[in-house]
């Protein structure tokens, strides 16, 4: 067996695993298994299945049998133990944000800002340049699927937009139990 603990890392800056065994509790030969074990779990251990993130894992102790351990053993102990560790946590589910810019004539700028906040975008900039604006914002990517189609329909085809990733963001607690409730009724 293996004793982990569990921290959250700094926002997206992935995994880190620590090593901090010191004496013979766990031979080294059986640490990368158990940092392979950690990190499988991390790909379905969060809620509702989906990956962790962004997360710290120390294997400080733990014990070997002269029968039983191997790397296999090893590997499943710090899966199950990385498992254990977040049901006891309050893991937060993140969602990709889009940074998008529209260019759009003024005279529909009030109708696309509506479509935007609509979509739980976050206006982050306005610029006018004569009979054209360009809204800097930001919209989650669950929130872009069909924007092209509502943009020509509001601008008559005269606006463009670009949308890059911009970074993951916590999802918000309504739309979390959403998620949740649907992912349990499949």
């Amino acid at each position: 067996h293996c004793w982990l603990k569990i921290e959250p890392g700094e926002r997206n800056s992935g995994f880190k695993f620590i090593n901090a065994v010191r004496g013979g509790d766990i031979s080294k030969q059986y640490i990368p298994a158990v940092e392979a074990g950690v990190k499988e779990a991390l790909d379905t251990g969060g809620l509702s299945g989906y990956p962790l993130v962004d997360i710290q894992v120390t294997v400080y102790d733990g014990s070997e049998h002269d029968v039983d351990s191997s790397e296999m053993a090893f590997k499943m102990a710090g899966s199950m133990a990385l498992k254990e560790g977040v049901s006891h946590a309050k893991p937060a589910v993140l969602e990709p944000i889009m940074k998008v810019e529209v260019v759009s004539p003024a005279s529909f700028m009030g109708d696309v800002i509506g479509d935007i906040s609509s979509r739980r975008g976050q206006i982050e900039g306005i610029e006018t340049h004569g009979e054209t604006c360009v809204i800097h914002c930001t919209i989650p990517l669950a929130e872009s699927f069909g924007y092209s189609t509502s943009l020509r329909s509001l601008t008559q085809g005269r606006a463009t937009y670009s949308m890059e990733f911009h970074q993951y963001r916590e999802v918000p607690a309504s739309i979390l139990e959403e998620m949740l409730a649907k992912s349990k009724g499949r």
